[in-house]
């Protein structure tokens, strides 16, 4: 028994052990698997990212689809055929230049995206007719499928617009409310369908076309539901002298256009304006973000200009300060917005502030020596006044 206990004991620590063994040896492979081009990796990124590949791509996506446009014609297709191959070549290479340089940049997260995935399913559906050509040959019968299901293409445009995307986001966020109106519906159609084949559908002078089964009660129902030649239909019954058709009609037409599809319309009306407020939001906080990036380098400029200012005040004795400010007067543009809240809270600005109030009191010091002076002479000379006039009227008598 105690052998067994050791041996139970040995066991339990042995896989510890190995762990502990094997572990510094998965973090050191780990990190010898990193990637070592960041630089080319943040170039790429910086590529994609930037306002003028966009412009390609949305371009791009636009001239494709133009040119799918021309290609429906016969005679236009059979005149520019070797331009439409040429074309069909340029824009399937650049579309794969974009899914490579995407999934280079980051080949993990690059799955995780709904949008990337759309990307991927489009370009495997670009190369379908080519691989069909090849398997089954150019008379294959669903060739035209396939070439016709290159319209999704277009669908490319989506990841570069953010409309569109906020639009998508805001029926994501209503399909379940949307199904359960929708299977409201259901059970609405499912009961009259039911009521109306029992009493429009089995008596002698039913209206088999209409009625006659549940499936074709169904498609009547959806016709009555978007209230498209509903008054055919209605002639119809009365033309059957049914009684209670025409109360059928209208409490079912109540029921499913006015209130279940005015209530499918509020629904996607509400979360389509939620999800417009979060993208204004969105937009809000991204320029927040771009101003204050901006702010901060300016700031850090301006930091460090006057830091060299300061040095050079330092180092240089015989430039006056006034000096150097116009010479930092001249490194400022008037493009830069101006920022004052951080910036004045700085010590090199305190410290040019500071000296620009010594210069002040300086100033102020030799104005109000100078005032001094003048009111000094000034009182001299009404001191000297009275004597003045004394003796210019003893100079007059004198003379008389």
């Amino acid at each position: 028994m105690s052998q067994h206990f050791y041996h139970q004991n040995h066991t339990r620590v042995r896989p510890s052990s190995l762990f502990e063994d094997v572990s510094p040896l998965f973090y050191e492979t780990l990190w010898k698997s990193q990637r070592k081009d960041t630089q080319c990796q943040a170039f790429v990124k910086r590529v994609i990212m930037s306002r003028l590949f966009k412009i390609i791509m949305i371009s791009t996506v636009s001239t494709n689809a133009f040119f799918m446009v021309l290609w429906t014609d016969y005679k236009t297709r059979y005149n520019l055929f070797r331009l439409f191959e040429v074309s069909e070549l340029i824009f399937v290479s650049i579309y794969s230049s974009e899914f490579c340089m995407k999934l280079y940049v980051d080949p993990i997260n690059y799955w995780k995206d709904g949008y990337n995935l759309l990307d991927v399913i489009i370009i495997i559906i670009i190369f379908i007719p080519y691989s069909l050509r090849k398997i089954k040959g150019k008379h294959y019968p669903y060739l035209n499928i396939a070439d016709g299901v290159q319209s999704l293409r277009i669908l490319k445009l989506i990841p570069y617009s953010r409309g569109i995307r906020t639009l998508i986001s805001a029926m994501g966020q209503t399909a379940c409310t949307v199904a359960s109106v929708l299977v409201l519906l259901f059970v609405l159609m499912y009961v009259f369908a039911v009521l109306g084949f029992c009493l429009f559908g089995v008596p002698e002078s039913a209206d088999l076309n209409n009625w006659g089964n549940l499936a074709l009660a169904f498609f009547t129902l959806f016709s009555l539901a978007t209230v498209d030649g509903w008054t055919d239909l209605q002639q119809q019954l009365d033309a059957r002298n049914f009684t209670l058709s025409r109360s059928f009609t209208i409490i079912f037409i109540l029921l499913a256009s006015f209130v279940f599809l005015s209530m499918f319309v509020g629904v996607m009306i509400f979360h389509t304006e939620d999800s417009v407020k979060k993208f204004e939001r969105e937009l809000m906080l991204e320029r927040h973000m771009t101003l204050m990036e901006e702010k901060h380098v300016i700031l850090k400029w301006q930091q460090e200009e006057v830091s060299k200012l300061m040095q050079t005040q330092k180092n240089v004795d015989h430039k006056s300060f006034t000096e150097l400010v116009e010479k930092f007067k001249k490194t400022l543009r008037h493009t830069d917005p101006m920022v004052l809240d951080d910036f004045g809270t700085s010590l090199p600005f305190i410290d040019v502030y500071l000296s620009t109030l010594d210069n002040q009191d300086a100033t102020i010091y030799k104005l109000q020596e100078l005032y001094y002076e003048i009111v000094h002479v000034l009182s001299l000379m009404l001191e000297d006044l009275p004597q003045r006039k004394q003796s210019q009227s003893l100079e007059k008598v004198e003379e008389k």
